[in-house]
């Protein structure tokens, strides 16, 4: 596997259903790092679970998109704890 691309164009599916029956809300950003971080840090935690980014024709689900969120290579600057 290569390294993962923060500045490739992305796309983000949501749904409020991890099981995939509700509809889902297709977002396009322009790169992966804006698209990380309002998956992680706007959507709500349920939200996050039923979600798909794609950059550069792989998948990753919610835990995938968290794993890259907290990866030591995230670009940008992570929302405060607490």
């Amino acid at each position: 596997m290569s390294a993962f691309n923060y500045k490739a164009p992305a796309e983000l599916y949501s749904s409020s259903s991890k099981t995939g029956k509700r509809p889902m809300r297709y977002t396009r950003f322009k790169n992966a790092a804006e698209a990380i971080k309002y998956a992680v840090e706007v959507l709500p935690p349920e939200l996050l679970l039923g979600s798909t980014l794609e950059v550069n024709e792989e998948r990753f689900d919610g835990f995938g998109i968290r794993a890259l969120y907290d990866s030591d290579k995230y670009p940008l600057r992570r929302r405060k704890a607490g």
